[in-house]
């Protein structure tokens, strides 16, 4: 399919015979033309399918494959031959590709699911948008403020006819929804500051991994560097390669490659804050770490702390993004944080809110604190869940709604944007005051060389 098509449920098949159907579609003169094809074939038949390219074929990509057979996965791509395989054994008959590049100009395309490595995320988006594809791409939607600023001058150029979600797959479980609305709706006061954390931790190399050995023959190494700067092979940028879920580990803490911790789990659990706040871009950016820097390796133990202007339904909120054992101050003695590993606490002047993916707590602060002052929404009004992640961008896809995504590339660009600001302000070493209409740090001027990377030449993002 090339072209947007409308959704519609299938009652009318169902409850009228084929017969009848059709001789009154006849008689009536409407015509068939007018009727979605999932109406008339079902949401799965072949010409109601999305031409999806698949690029990353193992590791994170595996977990997409039960959803993907709902689509025509036309296109495979991976760098690596022993993924390729494996990717075709479940979509047998599809094209095979090394190079995203050349996968992109695949015949008949509608749309790409990308899991490749951080550093190569945005430059298979813009690559993407610019030939009129949707796409899903993996988190982390970038890996640098220019990436992402990048990624969403794409997508508002094209979120009329272009459907996009970035992979913060738990975004559409019930209590980040129903954080929104208790937050929204008033349950801590009035909102001063929000707090976000992750505590794992992983072993901290010293630098970038040193020449061992030569690629193996399956492996293209070269196309794996893609745009980062060039780095001798060494196997432990593939350490977790056959674990899915964990490679990304073995390489995305090296500034190079990724944006560490930040972009892995921050990804998904400054969500839970992020989705609560409806904020736009930060004004001023601190970062606090025992860590000196390392031009080779993101810190590990980090706490970024934004000032997120004010919007029609509250105040300048602070917002804080803890890595690495870094927690915030609980609100009282008897709250175990270590029951809430990834989690967020909303801080107001009536109360505090404390979350992770599953599970929520409020608790009324200061004598006068009787819960008087909210008033729970309405079941009838509360926001509708989201009952399927990845059925939601394939639905925008087809039903001429592309917008409709709960995490597009809008929402998705400036919450990693504010990640990376974090991040920049950690390497500057100094709190930062940031022009988010221009993508400019104000007050110093040689921190913006911190909003980008360098890249290997010959490699262009918006191509």
């Amino acid at each position: 399919m090339n072209k947007p098509r409308t959704t519609q449920s299938n009652t009318l098949v169902n409850t009228v015979s084929r017969r009848k159907f059709l001789a009154g579609a006849a008689a009536t003169g409407a015509g068939l033309m007018f009727l979605p094809r999932t109406r008339l074939f079902g949401a799965d038949a072949p010409n109601n399918r999305l031409n999806i390219a698949m690029i990353g074929a193992w590791g994170r990509a595996s977990q997409h494959y039960n959803w993907l057979k709902h689509e025509n996965i036309v296109a495979i791509c991976d760098v690596d031959k022993n993924n390729l395989a494996k990717g075709l054994a479940e979509f047998p008959g599809a094209a095979t590709y090394e190079d995203w590049r050349k996968c992109l100009d695949h015949k008949g395309l509608d749309a790409i699911i990308c899991c490749t490595p951080d550093h190569t995320h945005a430059f298979i988006t813009c690559w993407a948008l610019n030939r009129g594809l949707h796409v899903f791409m993996e988190k982390p939607l970038a890996i640098t403020v220019n990436e992402a600023r990048t990624i969403r001058k794409k997508y508002l150029e094209n979120k009329s006819k272009l459907a996009t979600q970035a992979g913060t797959f738990r975004h559409a479980f019930p209590n980040v929804t129903r954080v929104r609305d208790m937050i929204q709706s008033g349950a801590v006061g009035n909102l001063k500051e929000v707090h976000a954390w992750g505590t794992s931790r992983w072993a901290v190399p010293s630098g970038y991994a040193p020449a061992d050995g030569s690629p193996p023959a399956h492996l293209n190494y070269d196309l794996w560097l893609g745009p980062s700067p060039d780095h001798p092979y060494n196997p432990e940028y593939f350490k977790y390669s056959q674990k899915p879920g964990l490679g990304c580990q073995a390489y995305n803490k090296y500034w190079d490659f990724g944006m560490g911790y930040a972009g892995d789990w921050g990804s998904h659990v400054f969500d839970i804050a992020w989705n609560a706040l409806d904020a736009s871009l930060p004004s001023k950016i601190k970062a606090v770490s025992s860590e000196a820097y390392n031009p080779a390796i993101t810190p590990l133990e980090l706490s970024a702390m934004f000032t997120v202007p004010a919007n029609s339904w509250r105040d300048e909120v602070r917002v804080v993004w803890h890595q690495g054992g870094k927690q915030p101050t609980v609100p009282a003695e008897w709250i175990d944080l270590e029951k809430f590993r990834n989690g967020a606490l909303f801080k107001g002047d009536q109360g505090f809110l404390l979350a992770d993916f599953d599970n929520r707590v409020l608790l009324p602060y200061g004598k006068n604190a009787d819960l008087s002052y909210f008033t729970p929404k309405a079941k009838v009004d509360a926001t509708p869940l989201i009952p399927s992640f990845f059925g939601e961008w394939t639905e925008a896809c087809k039903n001429g709604n592309p917008a409709n995504t709960s995490c597009n590339f809008d929402y998705g660009s400036n919450m990693i944007e504010t990640l990376a600001l974090g991040l920049a302000a950690f390497r500057a070493g100094s709190e930062l005051t940031y022009d988010g209409s221009n993508g400019r740090i104000t007050n110093n001027d040689a921190a913006n060389a911190f909003l980008t990377k360098p890249y290997r030449s010959g490699w262009i993002m918006d191509a």
